[in-house]
């Protein structure tokens, strides 16, 4: 019994051994495919590179092409999640978590990148990326609302979905227009006085400068950290309040 459980063990580490040198020479090779590219076409090249592959695996290659991506050009983030997006559109959101998590700041620019390439994934952007850095999530929707018109009723609901204390006002909201349109801007603001979480500010030094996270209700928002691949989920998406609460994490197969 022993000695089983020893050659299990064995197989077990080897195996491990084994996948990470494979995934350690996707990288490589993946690393030198992007940086052989001009800086201007390598945007181009990711997606391409998403295109190409079968589709069960393009989730994770996704993840792995915008890491390397990323890596090579960090302030291209916008520009590649774009290119990918708009080459396999169902990978838009996959592509779009993955950078606002390794370039959190640029979360608004890959959030309207994402949407601009992929108008008819805003819904789903919007949940995957606030996921990531909820605290940036008034910045994010607009951005996305922007970028796709018409997509108002879509990102107002995927926000309700994510934070519970925003879906009362959201709901009243939504139900108040007929026909219209709804201002994502207009709405998210009525939502958070009628949550009596008021507008999203941050601490300021003697100079004016913000010195810590924005703050909501008087909590610090402070997102959480996802380890790619992150795939958004098709089902009902997990709560995530813009207090920096969360109930879960769902990880499925595109």
């Amino acid at each position: 019994m022993i000695m089983k459980r020893m050659i299990n063990i064995a197989l077990a580490m080897m195996f491990v051994a084994v996948s990470w040198a494979n995934d350690a020479a996707k990288t490589s090779a993946l690393h030198q495919t992007l940086s052989q590219v001009p800086a201007a076409e390598m945007p181009a090249k990711a997606g391409e590179l998403v295109k190409a592959a079968k589709a069960r695996d393009r989730g994770f290659l996704t993840v792995d092409v915008v890491k390397t991506a990323i890596a090579i050009n960090p302030v291209a983030a916008p520009a590649i999640v774009g290119a990918i997006s708009r080459a396999v559109p169902d990978m838009a959101s996959i592509a779009a978590s993955t950078a606002a998590e390794l370039q959190p700041k640029l979360a608004p620019e890959i959030a309207k990148a994402a949407a601009a390439a992929a108008p008819s994934k805003a819904g789903k952007i919007v949940v995957a990326i606030c996921r990531v850095v909820p605290q940036q999530y008034h910045d994010i929707a607009t951005n996305v609302a922007q970028a796709a018109p018409g997509s108002g009723q879509e990102i107002l609901r995927a926000l309700a979905s994510l934070f519970p204390e925003l879906k009362p006002g959201i709901d009243q909201a939504l139900a108040g227009y007929a026909g219209t349109p709804p201002s994502v801007v207009a709405v998210l603001d009525s939502a958070r006085v009628s949550a009596n979480l008021g507008a999203p500010t941050a601490p300021m030094n003697s100079l004016g400068t913000p010195t810590g996270p924005p703050v909501l209700g008087g909590l610090a928002v402070r997102g959480p950290s996802i380890a790619p691949p992150y795939i958004v989920p098709s089902g009902t998406a997990t709560n995530f309040g813009p207090s920096g609460t969360r109930g879960g994490r769902n990880y499925a197969a595109p």
